[in-house]
C-alpha cells in the first residue's frame, strides 16, 4: 500500500531523524538523490546546462547541494537565487566551491537570471518546500515560465502546490519530475496537484512514519487481491451474495442495462433487477433475475445499488433505504435522497458521486469541489455519516474512521456516458459479496480504472466495453 502523509507528520519525523543523526546528514541524504535523478535524466551530465530555481528554506538548500554535486560532475550549474539574502548559507558555499555560478533572482535590470532559465536543459524547483502556502509570487511565476524547453524537476513538491490538500491556490510550477521525500505528501496524488507533479520518485531518506499516522493511502495489486471476494468449494449463488439494482426508467433504460453489467463482473453470485427497465435488463443479460414491481418484493438481497437512471422515481428509493442491508446511491439517486433519510439508516450507505452532484450535496460550486478534492469528499461523508466515493480525475473513498483513499488507476477515456453506472453495478456487488463499503468502493474504483485502460488500449472506449473487461483487469489483479 502507498501512503501519504500530512506535513505535520513529515516535519515531525524530519526533528526526529536529525536528532538522531550527525548535523546535515539529511538534507545530504536528500540532495544526493535529487542529485542522481537529474543526472539519470540528463544522461551526459558533462557540459550540461543546469539552472536551479532557488528559495529561501531548506528545499532551496537540497537543490544547492544537489547542483554541486552535478557541478563536480562537470555540468554548467547556474542558481537563481529568489532570496538572496536568505539562500541556504551551506548549500550556497558548496555551489560555489564546486564551480557553480551564482545569480540575483530578484534582480531583472540584466537578464541573467532569465537567460540561465531559457538557457537550461534541466531546471530544479527549489523555490518552496512542503510548508509553502498560496501560489507563487509574480517574479519567480516569470521565471518559471521561461523555462519553455527545459526539463524541469520539482524538490519534494512543485512549488505552489499544497502539500496537505494538493490545490493550487495562484501560479505553480509544473513538473516533468518530483523527487519527494521520505514520503509521499498528499498533495501529489490528488488533483489538480498531481497533475503538476509529473513522474513521482519516492527517496527513502531514513524518516520513521508510523503508518497510524498517514493522511491517505493509495491500495497496490497486491492490497486488491487480498479483498476480491473468491468463492469456496461449498459456495452458491446465494452463499455469494445477491446484489439487486434499481436503476433505469422508460427514458433511460441503458442506465439499468450498463448498472447490471458492472454488478454482474463484481463478485455476487446472482444480481436481481427491479424497475421499468426490466424488458431491456433480460435481453441484454438472461442471468439476471428482473422484477417490475417494488424493490422490497423482488427477492432477498445482500445490498442494493440505487440511482443511475433513476429520473424522478423517489419511492423506489425510499423502499431501498428502509432496506437493513448495505446500500450504494448514486446519479438521480443522490439528488433525490434526503440527508437526514441517509444518516438515519442503521446498515452502510456508500454515496458515488460526481464533483458536480457532489457541489448540489454541499452547496457549492462545482470548482470549489475541483479545487479541493480532499476537503470536500471529507466533508461529504461527515455529513452524511457515510462512506462516500468522490469520482473524478482522482477518485477518492473516505469514510468518518481511517485515512481517505485514492485510486490510482484509470485513464481519460474513462470521461465517456454510462461508465458510472457501471462503476455503480461493480461496487454494489462488491458490497453483497460482503465486503465493508470502504474497501468496496476502493476496489471497485481500481478494477473499473484498470478495466478502462484495458478496454481503451489508447483509443476512445464505450461503458459497455469498460464492463466487458473488468474480467481482464480481475485477473490481471489476481495474477
Amino acid at each position: 500500500m502507498r501512503s501519504a502523509f500530512g506535513v505535520a507528520e513529515v516535519r515531525a519525523a524530519e526533528r526526529a531523524a536529525m536528532a538522531r543523526g550527525p548535523e546535515g546528514a539529511l538534507m545530504r541524504r536528500a540532495a544526493a538523490a535529487l542529485a542522481a535523478e537529474c543526472a539519470r535524466l540528463l544522461g551526459r551530465v558533462y557540459g550540461s546546462r543546469v539552472t536551479l530555481l532557488v528559495g529561501s528554506g531548506d528545499n532551496g538548500g537540497d537543490a544547492l547541494y544537489a547542483g554541486a554535486r552535478l557541478a563536480r560532475r562537470g555540468a554548467g550549474v547556474t542558481a537563481v537565487l529568489l532570496a538572496p539574502d536568505r539562500a541556504h548559507p551551506g548549500g550556497l558555499a558548496a555551489l560555489r566551491a564546486a564551480g557553480g555560478r551564482v545569480v540575483d533572482g530578484v534582480d531583472e535590470r540584466d537578464g541573467r537570471a532569465e537567460d540561465a532559465v531559457a538557457g537550461a536543459r534541466l531546471v530544479v524547483d527549489g523555490i518552496v518546500g512542503i510548508g509553502g502556502r498560496g501560489g507563487l509570487r509574480e517574479r519567480a511565476a516569470h521565471l518559471v515560465a521561461a523555462a519553455r524547453t527545459a526539463t524541469v524537476v520539482a524538490v519534494d513538491l512543485p512549488s505552489g502546490v499544497d502539500a496537505d490538500t494538493g490545490e493550487v491556490r495562484g501560479e505553480a510550477v509544473r513538473a516533468d519530475v518530483t523527487v519527494t521525500f521520505g514520503a509521499y505528501k498528499p498533495g501529489l496524488l490528488v488533483d489538480p496537484g498531481r497533475a503538476y507533479a509529473g513522474a513521482v520518485r519516492l527517496v527513502d531518506i531514513g524518516l520513521d512514519l508510523p503508518p497510524e499516522r498517514r493522511a491517505l493511502e493509495a491500495l497496490q495489486y497486491a492490497d486488491v487481491a487480498r479483498l476480491l471476494p473468491v468463492p469456496a468449494g461449498e459456495s452458491d449463488k446465494y452463499r455469494r451474495g445477491v446484489v439487486g439494482v434499481v436503476a433505469g426508467s422508460a427514458r433511460y433504460p441503458g442506465a439499468a442495462v450498463l448498472c447490471v453489467a458492472g454488478a454482474l463482473h463484481g463478485g455476487a453470485g446472482a444480481v436481481r433487477y427491479a424497475g421499468p427497465a426490466a424488458d431491456a435488463v433480460i435481453a441484454r443479460f438472461p442471468e439476471a433475475l428482473v422484477s417490475a414491481g417494488p424493490p422490497s418484493k423482488a427477492g432477498r438481497v445482500q445490498a442494493w445499488a440505487v440511482g443511475p437512471g433513476l429520473g424522478d422515481d423517489e419511492d423506489r428509493l425510499l423502499d431501498v433505504l428502509d432496506a437493513d442491508v448495505p446500500v450504494l446511491i448514486d446519479a438521480d439517486g443522490l439528488r433525490l435522497a434526503d440527508e437526514r433519510r441517509v444518516r438515519a439508516r442503521r446498515a452502510p450507505t456508500l454515496l458515488t458521486p460526481h464533483a458536480g452532484e457532489a457541489a448540489a450535496l454541499l452547496g457549492v460550486d462545482r470548482a470549489r469541489v475541483e479545487s479541493a478534492r480532499l476537503a470536500a469528499v471529507r466533508e461529504l461523508a461527515a455529513r452524511y455519516d457515510a462512506t462516500v466515493l468522490l469520482k473524478g480525475s482522482t477518485t477518492l473513498v473516505a469514510d468518518a474512521e481511517g485515512p481517505v483513499r485514492v485510486n490510482p488507476t484509470g485513464t481519460a477515456w474513462l470521461a465517456t456516458a454510462g461508465s458510472g453506472d457501471v462503476l455503480s453495478g461493480l461496487a454494489g456487488s462488491l458490497l453483497a459479496a460482503g465486503l465493508a463499503a470502504r474497501d468496496a468502493g476502493s476496489v471497485a474504483a481500481y478494477l473499473h480504472g484498470l478495466a478502462a485502460r484495458h478496454a481503451a488500449d489508447g483509443a476512445p472506449v464505450a461503458a459497455q466495453d469498460v464492463a466487458e473487461a473488468v474480467p481482464a483487469a480481475w485477473r490481471d489483479v489476481r495474477g
